[in-house]
């Protein structure tokens, strides 16, 4: 992918999604966990070729969207700090989602749909998974009860992850056509 004016306009669009999404709909817990990031990172393994560039997009979005929020927490602005301890497994975890996209690179709507799918099950699995069995984090018996209590408490972001990757990615599809090539259209083959 060669980086130009419409790869950075497109980029800066990603980040401001993410960053107004965690800034409206994660305070309420009816919208937590409503955010674009899943479909960014599916997205980025879908169409960047090189696969070490591909885990830049969703990292770029998540770490400035987190800083910003962090930013307006520092002032007073925000309930919720951007960065906290452990955090770096959710960054972890959602990289898998690029693994995903290169896996099935998204091209039929079908392969969209299933991506749209299987990444937050596999984000929801994973990230609650290590909730429970992380040190710093026992809120949960290590029993297999805990385990369940722990993802039965992630549904409400569950619900609302899956949701919005399909929500966002057939619109970040749309709109990377528009960026790079005055299209659009919802094909990302």
């Amino acid at each position: 992918m060669k980086f130009n004016g419409r790869i950075f306009l497109f980029t800066f669009f990603l980040v401001l999604i993410a960053t107004a999404c965690k800034y409206f709909f994660g305070p309420d817990l009816d919208w937590s966990g409503f955010s674009p990031v899943i479909a960014i990172a599916l997205f980025s393994g879908f169409i960047i070729r090189q696969k070490d560039y591909s885990f830049l997009l969703p990292l770029i979005a998540l770490l400035v969207s987190d800083a910003v929020i962090q930013l307006l927490y520092n002032t007073g602005r925000f309930d919720y700090p951007g960065f906290y301890a452990g955090q770096w497994k959710n960054y972890a975890v959602l990289l898998v989602s690029t693994l995903i996209g290169w896996a099935i690179r998204g091209r039929s709507y079908m392969s969209l749909l299933g991506t749209g799918l299987l990444a937050p099950v596999v984000f929801f699995l994973l990230s609650n998974f290590m909730v429970w069995a992380g040190p710093a984090e026992a809120m949960y018996p290590r029993t297999f009860s805990g385990l369940m209590t722990c993802y039965e408490a992630g549904l409400p972001f569950f619900r609302n992850s899956v949701v919005s990757t399909l929500v966002f990615l057939p619109l970040i599809a749309v709109c990377w056509n528009f960026f790079t090539q005055k299209k659009t259209e919802l094909r990302v083959a």
